[in-house]
C-alpha cells in the first residue's frame, strides 16, 4: 500500500529533544515551512523561550522521554492543541564517554532509558494517532547504529538497539498491519551539536567528536524530507555511508578504523562538566556545538 504524506506546511510535527542540536534545527526548519509544532525536552525554560521565538504555532511540553507517562502527555497535548499528529520525531538522546569497564551500570542504564526506551516510548505513544490519519514516525539513530566507536561504546549499543527496534516495528506496522504509517531511521555521521558538552564524561579531558562533522541543518533537512516522502532509512553525511558500509562488509578493517578515532574523542582541555546532562537538564541551547562554540546561559 502506498503511503501518502502531507507537505510540512500542512503538518502537526512532534519533536523530542527539541531544545538544542538536531532537534532545534529541525524545529526551526519546520517552523519556517509553516508546520504546527509540539516541542518536547527536559529544559523547560529554554524550551519556552524557543517556542516564544518560533511563534504561535508551536507549543512546549516539558518531558523526560525515559518516562512513558510524560511522553504520553506530549501526545495528548498535540491532540488537545491541534487535533492530530502527522509526524513524530524521536530525536532526544544523550552521550556517555568512557571505556566500557569504567562507566557505571547506573549511568549505562540511564543512557538506555533515554536513547532506547525514549524511542520506544515515543513510538508507542505516537502510533495509535498516526495510524488513525496516516503519517510518519522518524527515529534518530546514528552511523553507530551499524558501525561503532571506542569510548562511546555504550552509546553505540543504544543506537544499535534503536535500529533493531525500528526495523522490527517497521515490518509490524507497514507490512503486517498495512497501516498508513511511514517508519524511518535516520543515521547521521558526527554532527556539530552540543552533544559532547551535554554528555556524561568519564575522561579527564573535555569530550569531542571525530572529524569531519556535518551541520545539524543537513540532518534536519533529511528528517523533514522523510516527513513528506516515505523512506525506509537515510544515512546522512559521507562518513555515515562509508563507516556503515565498511562495518557491514569489512568488519576487521572497520575495527582498525574505529580504533584510530579514539584520540579524536577528546580535546586537550580539562573536562569542565563531567556529569553533563545525563541526569538533569542543562538548559543550554543552540544548534551548533564544538565547531562554533556552545551557546548557553552564563
Amino acid at each position: 500500500m502506498a503511503i501518502k504524506l502531507k507537505k510540512i506546511a500542512d503538518q502537526v510535527v512532534v519533536i523530542t529533544g527539541a531544545s538544542s542540536g538536531i532537534g532545534l534545527a529541525t524545529a526551526e526548519a519546520a517552523a519556517k515551512k509553516g508546520a504546527k509544532l509540539v516541542l518536547a525536552a527536559r529544559s523547560e525554560q529554554t524550551l519556552n523561550e524557543i517556542v516564544g521565538r518560533l511563534g504561535g504555532q508551536a507549543v512546549a511540553v516539558t518531558c523526560d522521554v525515559a518516562d512513558r507517562a510524560q511522553v504520553e502527555r506530549v501526545a495528548q497535548t498535540a491532540i488537545a492543541t491541534f487535533g492530530r499528529i502527522d509526524t513524530w520525531v524521536n530525536n532526544a538522546g544523550q552521550g556517555l564517554y568512557g571505556r566500557l569497564n569504567e562507566v557505571s551500570e547506573t549511568d549505562s542504564r540511564r543512557l538506555f532509558d533515554i536513547n532506547f526506551w525514549g524511542v520506544v516510548n515515543g513510538s508507542l505513544a505516537a502510533l495509535p494517532h498516526l495510524k488513525t490519519n496516516g503519517g510518519a514516525l522518524i527515529n534518530i539513530g546514528s552511523e553507530v547504529s551499524e558501525a561503532y566507536v571506542p569510548i562511546l561504546g555504550m552509546y553505540s549499543a543504544t543506537k544499535h538497539a534503536v535500529k533493531g527496534f525500528t526495523d522490527a516495528l517497521r515490518v509490524e506496522v507497514e507490512n503486517l498491519d498495512k497501516a498508513p504509517v511511514s517508519i524511518t531511521l535516520i543515521q547521521p555521521t558526527a554532527v556539530d551539536t552540543p552533544f559532547p558538552q551535554h554528555a556524561r564524561n568519564y575522561m579527564p579531558l573535555e569530550a569531542s567528536l571525530p572529524s569531519p562533522t556535518i551541520d545539524p541543518e543537513k540532518v534536519a533537512k533529511a528528517i523533514l524530507s522523510a516527513a513528506e516522502r516515505p523512506v525506509r532509512d537515510k544515512r546522512v553525511g559521507t562518513m555515515s555511508k562509508i563507516n556503515t558500509t565498511v562495518a557491514t562488509l569489512f568488519p576487521s578493517m572497520a575495527d582498525k578504523m574505529s580504533a584510530k578515532q579514539a584520540d579524536q574523542l577528546h580535546s586537550d582541555e580539562p573536562v569542565r562538566r563531567p556529569q553533563g546532562a545525563l541526569n538533569q537538564p542543562s538548559e543550554a541551547t543552540g544548534v551548533a556545538g564544538q565547531t562554533h562554540g556552545v551557546p548557553s546561559r552564563a
